[in-house]
């Protein structure tokens, strides 16, 4: 389901490859069962693609990683969070264009 350049993020492995990313990160929160997630997949494979090098993408799935979506209050999927320096800057929640995520993206992770 996801591009080679889409980082697959656990629970276990948040802490060291996202908040401690040297990059900003922009971590889409999904679900295996969710329709709208999957629509959005690939716009976030596109925009991992485009922003190669200048951000990390992770995806998280919420079901198996239920302890990083508790953390931040994740209540509605896909949301996808927006972290520059261990801090989250930005939040979207449901599915939005590839335009109005590249905006975000240029705003808060340029």
């Amino acid at each position: 389901m996801s591009g080679g350049k889409v980082v697959v993020v656990s629970d276990n492995e948040f802490e060291q490859t996202v908040l401690k990313s040297e990059i900003p990160v922009m971590v889409d929160f999904w679900a295996e069962w969710c329709q709208p997630c999957k629509m959005l997949a690939p716009t976030i494979d596109e925009l991992a693609g485009e922003f190669d090098g200048q951000i990390l993408v992770g995806k998280l799935n919420v079901d198996d990683n239920p302890n990083t979506a508790t953390n931040y209050g994740i209540r509605g999927i896909p949301t996808l969070l927006f972290i520059k320096d261990g801090q989250v800057v930005q939040q979207i929640v449901g599915v939005k264009s590839k335009a109005e995520i590249k905006k975000v993206i240029e705003e808060n992770l340029g």
